[in-house]
């Protein structure tokens, strides 16, 4: 749950922020053309919306690296709407695997486990240079919620391949896509709530924050 006590608001972002969301930008982008070609080639719902996911986070990076020298109003603005994206897209995964739960599709299950290993050694890597900015601002958490988000899903396609091959139906795929749509959902509302009490808190310190961004010195790197 985000913390609802009041802190100064940051002036600048934390070091080497910047340099972590670039990173995390990168890796989400590979791994979307991975996984999207791999989920058409397997037949996969869970590598499917571990891919889509890829995506929104990449677009949700670039977001944070757009806002990141503003002020918290603008940052806590960026979380709003990356929140919104994180549970429209759990909703779209919900939908999808119901679809699908309506076909006779089967899904291969070596392609899901080889890819989604790659995937969670990728993903580790950056949840752990995300990590000690967990604690930061609705922005940082949000980013911090998709870093972890996709370790977690990536550990999920590869427990669903191994059920897959195990049971020989979609199943356990179509249940881990709805687990991944499921955490999604949580956490999108979490960051949503986080971002608008962020954006509580700069309109009663500047009434007038609305008519511009607030700037900050650029942080020392």
């Amino acid at each position: 749950m985000a913390c609802s006590c009041s802190a100064p608001e940051p002036k600048s972002p934390a070091p080497g922020f910047r340099k972590a969301l670039w990173v995390a930008l990168w890796v989400n982008l590979i791994m979307f053309l991975v996984e999207g070609v791999a989920s058409l080639q397997s037949g996969s719902v869970s590598l499917m919306a571990d891919a889509i996911d890829f995506f929104g986070d990449s677009a949700n990076y670039l977001l944070s690296l757009s806002v990141l020298s503003m002020g918290m109003l603008w940052r806590g603005r960026a979380a709003l709407v990356k929140g919104i994206t994180m549970t429209v897209f759990g909703v779209a995964v919900l939908g999808r695997a119901l679809w699908v739960a309506q076909s006779s599709i089967t899904p291969e299950p070596l392609t899901m486990g080889a890819v989604g290993l790659l995937a969670l050694a990728a993903n580790v890597a950056v949840a752990i240079t995300l990590f000690r900015f967990r604690a930061g601002d609705s922005d940082m958490r949000s980013v911090w919620l998709c870093s972890r988000n996709d370790a977690l899903g990536n550990m999920a396609v590869m427990v669903a391949a191994l059920g897959v091959f195990g049971s020989g139906t979609a199943w356990p795929d179509l249940a881990v896509a709805v687990v991944m749509g499921g955490l999604a959902i949580t956490s999108g509302t979490s960051v949503i709530r986080h971002a608008r009490q962020d954006i509580r808190e700069a309109h009663a310190r500047n009434p007038h924050a609305d008519v511009r961004a607030e700037p900050a010195p650029p942080s020392p790197e």
